[in-house]
This record gives structure tokens, C-alpha cells and sequence, in this order.
């Protein structure tokens, strides 16, 4: 690629530089509005083991509880999308992060398994459309060749989330008993009101579209309009851009049914990897505290989050995404098995390190490959359909965990279950669409 490119009577772009701006002015920032936004969803694990022991719930209403938050975000992922593309991003992304700030903080007034399994359900609804929403986003300022590096960056916030919430997990559960509050409580208070004020914070710095800015050239707004045209064109997103596109491509929904098990396995790590891990101290001891497993949950979040941009790198770097995405779900599935058979807390990390290397390394070339093949009202259907799909996976990877603890008293099971799912999802990876050769074929 060239280092600089030039609009026709206009001075030469620098692209790379101009690229290097575009991800220092936007990736930091939503790098932390996902923090927020994982932190709130997940923080439940962390705080599973005491609130089942202060409210007697059993793991089966655990694993509903923490599942049913993908029921509601699945069924409103789709229009709270599309009303985002209507709206606009800075007001409809400020509204989903200050109503879900406030479900998260009132958690903690959970008392029965109704009450969670309706929070949890709400807080489900409010969160619709984030994640799609700021990845339909990134395509407004990155064309495909460049686009696995800017969702592995943003995507990191999803491992980072593990190794910022682990220890702050861990110092807002030892709060138990201040001001008459559990520790877990302080947990949900403590990291809901944060995300209002980021909620709020949106309407003055996130922008809608690269016109909107202040900080590009008018000749380097013209220069990245001309470039994602090109782009577009290439791959066919120019062909598919109308919403029903997004239904009548057979690639999209056989990347959602890889979304899916990748999202399995994801929250089986988020919500029941503290747990796992704490089944596994010492024989005649007591079980680890809940808040010396958050620490230990820390290695394999802070792994995933190094090699989810080194993956998301070197995919762009030879634009190639099946393999890539491929040899992802087959250590996923190669961690899984380790972790069933693990037989102490060190074992069980390190295969719960592969895992979440495995699978959190996907985010880059699964999106990079996903978001190339279709343009406009399109690209919002096909990535909130394949969100929405994979909501439900969220879903029942939790639900399915509790049941299989409860009936076998072992997590084995379900984790030799996912293994394979994770490897199903690597064949159905290679049977993708790759370029532009597919969509010529297509569309004639």
C-alpha cells in the first residue's frame, strides 16, 4: 500500500498517518465506554459466590440469572440498532449507556430470584445495540483492509474488562458489611454510576460521522469517503446494502451460527470461570474466597488482551480471515478439554488462559470478515442479526452450565460440550466466504 495517496486536484494523504489519527481520536475512548459496558454485564460472576450463599440461590438460578441478560439484548439488539442508524450514534449510544448504568446500580437491591432474573432481563434491553452499534461505527472510518486492527483494539476492552474488573472485584467485595451493605451490593453500586457519567460524556465528545470532526483536512474527509466507496465497492457491500440484504445472504447466517458458539463460550468463562476455578481448592479446604478467585481471574483476561491485537495485526497484515479466525476456536476448544480435566486452581488457569486467548482473539477477523460483504442498512441488520443470534448463545451457555453443575456436581461436562461446539464452529469458519471472487458469483 502506498503511503500516500492523493484526491485529484487536492495536496497527496498521508493514509497511514491519517489512520494513526483516526484510532488515537476514537479507539481509546470506546475502548473505555466497552470497559464500562462489560464490567456491568459480567460483574455478576464475580459476586455469584456470595450471592449464592447470602440468597440461597442454587447454581441453576445462578446460571438463568446471569444467562437472561442475553434474552432481552438479543430481542432488542436488531431495532435498537436500526434506530441507531436513524438517530444518530452520539445521542442513541448515550441513551443505551445511562439507562443501563442505572439498572446495573440498582442490583443491588436484589432479594429473590424474580428480582434478579427481571434486572438482570432489563439490563439485557438497555445494553441493546451497544456492541453493534460502535462496530456498524468503525465502519464509517475504516475500510476492510484496515478494520480487523481497529476491532481487535476496541474488542481488547472485552479482556481488559476482565483484568480491570478482576481486582476491583476483588477491593469492592471486601466493603461486605459497610453501611449496612454486602460487598457484592457495593460491587453493583460502585460500578453502575461510573457508566451514567460516561453515558453522559458521549454527547460531547463521540461524533457521528468523519463530516462531523474538526480535527480531519476537508480533503481528508474527501480522501476516506473516496477510499470506503472503493472498499464497498470491492467486496460487494455496494450490491448489499439494503436491510434485507442482511437476510438473504447465506454468509451472514452462517457467521452467526459461529457467533453463537463463540458467545457460549465467552460468558462460560465470564460468569462461570470464578466459580469453576473455586471448585477446585485444595481437597479439605475451605473454597477460595470470592474475592482471591477475582484476583486469579486476572491471568487469562490480560493474555487475551495481548494476543487480540497481535491476531487482529497480523490478519490485516496478510488479509486473511478464515484460517485466523479458524485456528482461534480450535485452541478455544483445546483449552476447554484441559479445563475439564484440570485437577487444581493453577491447571484450570492456564487452560482458561488458551481459552480466552482463543476466543477473544476471534473479535478482529470474524468482524473484519463480517462487515466487508455488506454496506448501509445492511451492514446495521447483518451485524445486529448476528449479535442478536449470538445473544441467545449468551444465554445458554450460562443456563446449560448451572443445569449440568447441578445435575453431575461437576463442570466437566459442559465443558467437553463446548470443546466441541468450538470445533464445529472452526469447519463451519473454512466453509466462509472470502473476497470478492464469492460476491462477484452472488450477485450475477
Amino acid at each position: 500500500m502506498e503511503v500516500a495517496s492523493e484526491v485529484a486536484g487536492s495536496a497527496p494523504v498521508d493514509e497511514r498517518a491519517l489512520y494513526r489519527r483516526i484510532t488515537r481520536r476514537l479507539i481509546p475512548y470506546m475502548f473505555l465506554l466497552y470497559i464500562a459496558a462489560y464490567v456491568d454485564r459480567v460483574n455478576v460472576g464475580f459476586a455469584a459466590a456470595d450471592i449464592e450463599r447470602q440468597l440461597h440461590f442454587s447454581n441453576t438460578v445462578y446460571g438463568t440469572g446471569a444467562g437472561i441478560f442475553f434474552l432481552g439484548y438479543a430481542l432488542c439488539d436488531l431495532p435498537s440498532t436500526l434506530l441507531l442508524r436513524r438517530v444518530g450514534t452520539r445521542l442513541w449510544i448515550a441513551r443505551i449507556m445511562i439507562s443501563w448504568g442505572f439498572i446495573s446500580a440498582s442490583m443491588v437491591f436484589i432479594c429473590s430470584p424474580h428480582s434478579f432474573y427481571l434486572l438482570r432481563l432489563l439490563l439485557g434491553v438497555a445494553e441493546a445495540g451497544f456492541v453493534p452499534g460502535m462496530l456498524l461505527y468503525l465502519t464509517f472510518w475504516f475500510p476492510s483492509h484496515e478494520r480487523a486492527r481497529a476491532v481487535a483494539k476496541f474488542m481488547t476492552a472485552t479482556s481488559l474488562a476482565g483484568v480491570v474488573g478482576s481486582p476491583l472485584a476483588s477491593a469492592l467485595l471486601r466493603l461486605d458489611g459497610l453501611r449496612g451493605l454486602s460487598g457484592w451490593q457495593w460491587l453493583f453500586l460502585l460500578e453502575g454510576v461510573p457508566t451514567v457519567l460516561l453515558g453522559v460524556s458521549v454527547l460531547f465528545v463521540l461524533k457521528d460521522s468523519p463530516d462531523k470532526v474538526s480535527w480531519m483536512s476537508p480533503n481528508e474527509k474527501l480522501w476516506l469517503k473516496r477510499e470506503l466507496a472503493r472498499d464497498q465497492a470491492r467486496y460487494g457491500a455496494t450490491v448489499h446494502h439494503n436491510l434485507l440484504d442482511a437476510f438473504r445472504l447465506p454468509a451472514v447466517w452462517l457467521l452467526a451460527g459461529v457467533y453463537i458458539i463463540i458467545q457460549i463460550g465467552v460468558y462460560i468463562v465470564n460468569l462461570w470461570m470464578p466459580l469453576i476455578l473455586s471448585s477446585l481448592s485444595r481437597a479439605g479446604a475451605a473454597a477460595a474466597s470470592a474475592s482471591l478467585i477475582a484476583r486469579y481471574a486476572t491471568l487469562p483476561y490480560l493474555l487475551a488482551a495481548i494476543f487480540t491485537v497481535v491476531i487482529g495485526r497480523t490478519s490485516d497484515r496478510t488479509n486473511e480471515r478464515r484460517w485466523h479466525l479458524a485456528g482461534c476456536m480450535m485452541l478455544a476448544a483445546a483449552g476447554f478439554v484441559w479445563a475439564a480435566r484440570a485437577g487444581s486452581i493453577p491447571v484450570a488457569l492456564i487452560a482458561m488462559s488458551l481459552v480466552a486467548i482463543g476466543l477473544w482473539s476471534t473479535m478482529g477477523p470474524f468482524w473484519a470478515l463480517t462487515t466487508r460483504m455488506v454496506g448501509g442498512a445492511a451492514a446495521a441488520g447483518a451485524v445486529a442479526t448476528i449479535t442478536t443470534i449470538g445473544g441467545f448463545g449468551g444465554f445458554l451457555g450460562p443456563y446449560f452450565t448451572g443445569l449440568m453443575r447441578d445435575a453431575t456436581h461437576s463442570f466437566a461436562g459442559g465443558l467437553y460440550a463446548i470443546a466441541a461446539l468450538a470445533l464445529c464452529a472452526a469447519l463451519l469458519t473454512l466453509t466462509a466466504p472470502s473476497g470478492p471472487a464469492h460476491n462477484a458469483a452472488t450477485e450475477s
